[in-house]
């Protein structure tokens, strides 16, 4: 009998339509949640077969494939990855970091070069707006902390970061996608993959209530998130969004080196 796949999941909300059904299939898949930088190590290290990972990872390794068809992004505002500042734009001199996800971190460096046009300080920080925003200008932030976070109670203002790329280039991006070496997954695998994207997308109402644990007023927030903001899939558009931004990691050197794009 076959072990079962080994997946380093991420355990955020925008990730749970991608996960939520198989959960139910334990005997096929063994799923481990971590932050999406723990995913990418994990990978990289082959404690998972195939990993949850923040896009720009995928130039860690020569060898790196996507599954094709499933991804994490969005086309305009995402809500959930996003700049909080204390000043204008052109006044940011110094932008604390969540180092959960790699690919907001570089995201964030690229629109400040490509789109913003500064050239910002960057320190690492955990994720804590409040203590982040004392000592910087401005606190990169994502995943369900910057979806619930409340800037206005702080006097920040958000800039949601998935909208201002689209809003550079005209493109979809892409934060996360299945990855994995040669030979992790079967063709059987893949179809499995996509078809649970499918199903998890179609429960997108059980899921905001899952999240929502009781409370209407989150539900329905995490309801819309998951309908309005959030896009699934790896379509041809995606591709070349993702091919774009990772073309412009490389420039800047967040990565070893440029790569096309491989599919299992």
């Amino acid at each position: 009998m076959r072990r079962p796949v080994r997946l380093g999941a991420v355990g955020y909300l925008n990730a749970r339509p991608l996960t939520w059904a198989l959960d139910r299939d334990p005997d096929r898949w063994r799923i481990r949640y971590d932050v999406p930088s723990v995913c990418a190590s994990l990978l990289h290290a082959g404690d998972v077969d195939l990993g949850l990972i923040p896009s720009v990872e995928y130039l860690q390794a020569p060898d790196y494939r996507f599954v094709p068809g499933v991804g994490i992004g969005s086309r305009g505002p995402v809500r959930s990855v996003a700049l909080f500042t204390r000043v204008g734009l052109a006044d940011i001199r110094r932008i604390a970091l969540d180092t959960s996800s790699r690919t907001s971190v570089a995201l964030v460096r690229v629109l400040c070069r490509h789109r913003f046009r500064i050239d910002p300080e960057f320190v690492p920080h955990g994720p804590d707006l409040e203590t982040m925003t004392r000592g910087a200008d401005a606190a990169l932030l994502i995943g369900d902390p910057a979806l619930d976070a409340d800037e206005q109670a702080l006097r920040l203002q958000k800039i949601d970061l998935g909208e201002e790329w689209t809003a550079m280039t005209g493109l979809p991006f892409i934060y996360a996608a299945w990855t994995g070496r040669p030979g992790a997954v079967t063709e059987a695998d893949v179809r499995a993959l996509q078809d649970a994207q499918e199903e998890g997308v179609r429960a997108a109402a059980a899921i905001a209530a899952e999240y929502g644990r009781g409370d209407a007023a989150t539900t329905a927030r995490a309801a819309a998130y998951l309908r309005d903001n959030v896009k699934y899939g790896l379509g041809p558009d995606d591709a070349v969004g993702l091919q774009m931004f990772l073309d412009y990691a490389a420039e800047l050197g967040l990565a070893p080196h440029r790569r096309t794009l491989e599919f299992f």
